[in-house]
């Protein structure tokens, strides 16, 4: 059974370093646009705030999700940009007050679940690491989009592996919201760490194999760059077909990242 206490301090790690981006930003700074099209980084940062707060109804009363997901169902695709534009519109300064203060919330409530309860979510229910793992996901990915709109490098760190796992545990996911047949059989899915050690997944022997960094199968798996700004190789038609759909988090499916190639004749 998965660490919820350790996964929930690289949770609170990860939120301290994207935190550290937004902190001292002049008011003006947080309008600035962000690789997602229609978001500033205060879209960003409220779009954290927001699924906070629906994480923290999910872990203390889920028998009331069920009114979260029928407004989710209601709205349609619009329903996670409302919640994002909603929250942008508050002042910097109070923004980042509630996405402190609700993270911060949801940190103890997740460490507080009784082992074997699932909580209720917009796809299956999950446990409280696997909900912790997710917060951890989108923290770093929204993060990866306000780095790219301040233009500051992001230096990888060992907590990427939680993102690299979900990416790999959501490969059925990523076929299925497309409207495809998942493949039947396991790949093997073979990263070089930030640190210089390798992280595998799948069986050894798996003829359907994708090797690369992980800084870039993470960066992938979030739709954070296009297949083609990566290091990443798949063997196999399955595989090549996986990193061109792979969506490590909830929802419709996204429409990714264009090719840096792309951006430049545009």
């Amino acid at each position: 059974m998965a660490d919820v206490s350790a996964i929930v301090r690289d949770l609170e790690a990860e939120s301290e370093e994207v935190d550290a981006l937004v902190a001292d930003l002049r008011p003006a700074r947080w309008s600035l646009p962000t690789p997602a099209a229609g978001w500033t980084i205060a879209h960003q940062i409220a779009h954290l705030a927001w699924t906070d707060a629906k994480a923290l109804v999910a872990a203390r009363t889920p028998e009331a999700f069920e009114e979260e997901i029928a407004s989710a169902l209601a709205l349609g695709e619009t329903y996670v940009d409302q919640g994002a534009a909603d929250g942008a519109t508050l002042p910097p300064s109070r923004l980042l007050r509630l996405w402190r203060e609700q993270r911060d919330e949801l940190a103890e409530e997740l460490c507080a679940v009784a082992p074997g309860t699932r909580l209720p979510w917009y796809g299956p229910p999950m446990s409280a690491a696997s909900m912790a793992s997710a917060r951890l996901m989108e923290t770093w990915a929204h993060g990866q989009d306000i780095a790219d709109a301040l233009g500051v490098p992001r230096v990888p760190t060992a907590r990427l592996w939680h993102v690299a796992r979900l990416g790999v545990r959501t490969r059925d996911f990523a076929f299925r919201v497309r409207g495809l047949a998942p493949p039947s059989e396991e790949f093997r899915v073979e990263l070089s760490a930030p640190d210089g050690d390798s992280w595998t997944f799948g069986p050894e022997d798996a003829p359907e194999r994708v090797t690369g960094s992980a800084h870039h199968f993470c960066l992938l798996v979030t739709q954070r760059r296009h297949r083609d700004d990566t290091d990443l190789r798949a063997d196999g038609e399955q595989a090549a077909r996986w990193l061109e759909v792979a969506q490590a988090f909830a929802g419709p499916p996204g429409p990714g990242r264009p090719a840096q190639t792309e951006r430049s004749r545009s």
